[in-house]
This record gives C-alpha cells, sequence and structure tokens, in this order.
C-alpha cells in the first residue's frame, strides 16, 4: 500500500498536468455552473442553493497571514482563489452527500476524472486536490474529530510539507478558531456547576 505521502504527491502531479473534465455519466451528478457565485473557499451559490463541500473548511474570511514578501493577505481570499482555479481546471461532477433544507445548503463530492496525459482514467477528489494543495482544511465536528477522516491524512501531508498556506507561519488555523468560538458559546463551557 502506497504512503499517504506518496498518493498526496501523486495527485499534485496530476494537477500540475493537463486539465482533467470529469466524465462521471451516473444520474444524480452536476457540474458546477460556469454562472455560479462562489462564496468561500469552500461553497458556491446557484439557483438559490449554496453548495458546499462536505468535510472540507477553507480558510476564514478577514483572518490574514503574512506571505513571503511580508505582506498580510486574506486567508479567505487565497482558499476562495484555489478552489475556483481548481474548479474550473478540473470541471469536476459533483454529487448531493447531505442536504440542510432550512438553510438551503446541499453538502457535496466533487470528481473529475482526467482524460489525457499519464493519468487517463485517475479519479481526482476536489475536496483531496484542495486540503493536499494546502489551501483548505478538513472540517472538524465540534468533538474535534474530522467529518471525512481520509481529508484529515491529507491536512496532515500537506501541513508537514509545508504545502500551500502551511508555509506561512502566522496561518490563521479556521478549525481551531471556529472550536474556540463553539466553546466560548456553549453554555455548558462558561457556567460553573451550580452550588449543592
Amino acid at each position: 500500500m502506497a504512503s499517504p505521502r506518496l498518493a498526496v504527491l501523486a495527485l499534485c502531479s496530476l494537477l500540475a498536468g493537463e486539465p482533467a473534465t470529469a466524465q462521471v455519466a451516473s444520474p444524480g451528478w452536476f457540474p458546477v455552473p460556469p454562472d455560479a457565485a462562489f462564496d468561500t473557499g469552500d461553497s458556491w451559490s446557484n439557483a438559490g442553493t449554496t453548495y458546499r463541500l462536505y468535510g472540507v473548511q477553507s480558510c476564514l474570511r478577514g483572518t490574514s497571514f503574512t506571505n513571503a514578501h511580508g505582506i498580510k493577505r486574506d486567508c479567505g481570499e487565497a482558499s476562495l482563489a484555489m478552489l475556483v482555479a481548481l474548479i474550473r481546471d478540473l470541471k469536476p461532477q459533483c454529487y448531493e452527500a447531505a442536504e440542510a433544507p432550512q438553510t438551503k445548503t446541499a453538502f457535496v463530492f466533487c470528481v473529475a476524472v482526467r482524460t489525457e496525459g499519464a493519468g487517463k482514467g485517475s479519479r481526482i477528489d476536489l475536496g483531496t486536490a484542495l486540503i493536499a494543495t494546502g489551501f483548505a482544511f478538513a472540517a472538524l465536528k465540534p468533538d474535534g474529530s474530522a467529518v471525512h477522516a481520509p481529508y484529515l491524512e491529507a491536512q496532515r501531508v500537506a501541513q508537514n510539507s509545508h504545502t500551500g498556506l502551511w508555509a506561512f507561519r502566522d496561518l490563521p488555523d479556521p478549525n481551531a478558531i471556529i472550536l474556540r468560538a463553539l466553546r466560548q458559546a456553549s453554555p455548558s463551557a462558561s457556567a460553573s456547576p451550580p452550588p449543592p
């Protein structure tokens, strides 16, 4: 069995090659529409529905990192730019994994299939591509466990190799920010037990 690091390196080499076009013919699969409005580095909107990559957490808008030139950049914008680039280059097909009707949100997995080159026939998961290139993170549940465990392994490899945003020491980890906010907002976390 290949190591996770080799798998991520293989994925990155595929991303560096020729564009891919998904050839997923099963019912229920759909492309990201060309007129989609990209909201964050893990979501877009179209026709009144927000589509969010299942198990993926992008950098938060309004948080920043210092790039190699010493310039502060918005981390959420960096994640967003990579999502747009990968969707335009890979042209993935998406499938709805879950739905939150109250917020008109569909959680999706998106996959592209290489049609040319050495990787012809290879499947590229968009969430893995974003996380392995260091421009997104494995989403965590409130208890700190991964929503989709394979994404956490891709994140560890990107983090350990200082890939993408992980190259910057002041990277604002969105999961740490979100989990801290959840703990602070939780009544049980801030309230002390009543006296006996």
